[in-house]
């Protein structure tokens, strides 16, 4: 599994625009082949910046399945305008995991 990460960071004044294209933009990531899930979180500190992870079987499932697909050019005229600065994506691996006692 590949877990997916980006800050992005959004104009506070465009935050209820910004999660209702959200809302729109997930069904069309969450059809692609590899997809496990996201989640979109909103930091309590910084009202600008959400958390968004997403987890694909696979890195290609991403980078190549995803973004070069015709759902990705649709994702990215819902949701890129938002974005100020545009964020890094990052791809991580797990390497270790905890559960509770």
């Amino acid at each position: 599994m590949i877990l997916e990460h980006a800050l992005l960071a959004v104009e506070p004044a465009r935050s209820t625009a910004f999660e209702a294209a959200f809302r729109q933009a997930r069904t069309l990531i969450a059809g692609m082949p590899g997809f496990r899930r996201l989640s979109l979180s909103r930091c309590l500190e910084r009202e600008d910046r959400y958390l968004l992870l997403v987890e694909w079987d696979r890195l290609e499932d991403h980078t190549e399945g995803f973004r070069g697909s015709p759902a990705y050019q649709e994702w990215k005229a819902l949701l890129h305008s938002f974005y100020d600065p545009f964020p890094v994506v990052e791809h991580f691996a797990t390497v270790l995991t905890a559960d509770p006692s």
